[in-house]
This record gives structure tokens, sequence and C-alpha cells, in this order.
């Protein structure tokens, strides 16, 4: 296999978001590896080199998230993509396509499950004949929720010989808000659901992106109650929609 000119390529790197992954990447010594940050502005991507600090081995490329031919070019370079241009149901499909076909992996920070589910549908044939790994939401919208089951499944049955029949997240305290490409995503989405009511069934189904996998009844998590394992009172989470069905989707 002809080897890639870069191993990983930022998406979105002049957003809030893709800033401070490029930041993280620098801070934590991935200058060691070949990677580059990519976007429509050359101008504002410089802006960010240069006021991150990163080395000039950190390539600028410039690509539109709706310039399919681009994007192509684009992926065709890397090993792997991350991408935090959303809304992904407005803004995601071209890269997540020319990824797999291109048979490179992506990665992005989807709360989206209407379209993530289109995605699934449309892209698990292209990425089964290129090699390409397709992975949604790795951001805190399911990682911390969906490796911590993973976590502590693996110690139920290496202590217990079983897993536990119900594990429960709670979230206790949180720092920063949401960004602004976060609330475009959960506007996007409902404006989804109102334009197509029928997609509400997707948004409730716990199991909607298990490929067809049914599990047992859910608990209720409509509604404020008093949680007696944590001693306090627990309302829904925000992004419980999505943390739920990329947990079953991972189990299935």
């Amino acid at each position: 296999m002809k080897a890639k000119e870069f191993d990983l390529i930022v998406f979105g790197a002049t957003g809030f978001t893709g800033r401070l992954v490029a930041e993280y990447l620098h801070l934590s010594g991935a200058d060691g590896a070949r990677w580059a940050i990519a976007g429509r502005s050359l101008d504002k991507l410089a802006k960010v080199r240069d006021e991150l600090h990163l080395p000039p081995s950190v390539a600028l490329l410039k690509a539109d998230a709706n310039d399919a031919a681009a994007l192509k070019a684009l992926v065709a370079r890397t090993r792997v993509v991350i991408t935090t241009v959303g809304p992904y149901q407005l803004h995601g499909e071209p890269l997540a396509t020319a990824c797999a076909e291109g048979g490179t992996d992506y990665v992005d920070l989807c709360g989206e499950p209407l379209w993530m589910a289109r995605m699934i549908d449309k892209l698990t044939p292209l990425a089964q004949r290129s090699g390409a790994r397709i992975v949604f939401s790795c951001g805190f919208d399911s990682i911390p929720f969906d490796l911590g089951v993973v976590y502590l499944q693996a110690e139920a049955q290496a202590r217990f010989g079983a897993p536990l029949p119900e594990v429960r997240g709670r979230v206790a305290r949180l720092k920063g808000t949401f960004s602004g490409g976060t609330l475009a995503s959960m506007m996007e989405t409902i404006e989804a659901v109102r334009r197509e009511p029928g997609l509400i069934k997707l948004m409730t189904n716990p199991f909607a992106l298990a490929g067809g996998f049914k599990g047992p009844r859910q608990p209720n998590d409509q509604g404020a109650d008093f949680d007696d394992w944590a001693d306090a009172w627990a309302g829904p989470f925000v992004m419980a929609t999505i943390n739920t069905k990329n947990i079953h989707r991972s189990n299935a």
C-alpha cells in the first residue's frame, strides 16, 4: 500500500472545537507525527498555527466542506481525518463519503442521531469495501459513557463472571457551556423532526443505531426522580439521547 503523506488531518481547525483539537495535539506531543490542519481559509489557518505556536511542519490545507472533489483529494493524502465541522447533517456527508470511498479512517464529534442513522446505511457497504473505519461521536458527546460501560462490563466479567444487568451514568458537575456548533446541531435536529414528525420514533428509540438489535426495556429517563444510588435528585442529561444509542451500537 502506498504510504500517505500525513498521519492525521484536523478538518475545521479554525472553528472553536477544531482549534481545541489542534492545540491538544500540539501540547500532547503529536508534533512527532505527520499532521496538518485544514479548512476553507488558508489565512485563518495560518493565524491558528501562529497563535497556537504550532511548528512549521504542521501543513495548512484548503478545502470546503461542500466541495466533493477537494475533499476526495484531501482524504487521499492522510490515514485519518478528524472533523469538527458541523452541523454534520448540513456539512458532514461529503467528507464522510469521501473517507468511506477512499479507505481513510474518519472520526467526528457528531451528536446528531438522525444523520448518523442515514450515514450508517449509506456508508457501511462503501467502508467495508475500502477498509475505512467510520467512527462517530468521539467527543464528550459519548466517549466517557461509551468507554465507561466497556470498562465496567469488562471488570464485571473478570470479577463476577457475568456482565452487569444494568449500568447507570450520572453527570454531577460540568465545566464550560455549549459551543455555537453544538447549539446549531441541536437546532437543526429539532427542525428536521419538525419537517418529518415520523423521525421522532428514531429519536426516542435507544436501539436506533444498533443495526436491528433489540434489547431489554430501558429505564424511564423522561423526567426528574430521586436517585437512591446517588442519594440525590436526577434529571435527564442533555446528551443522553445520543449516548444511549451509541452505547447500544457498540454493544451490538
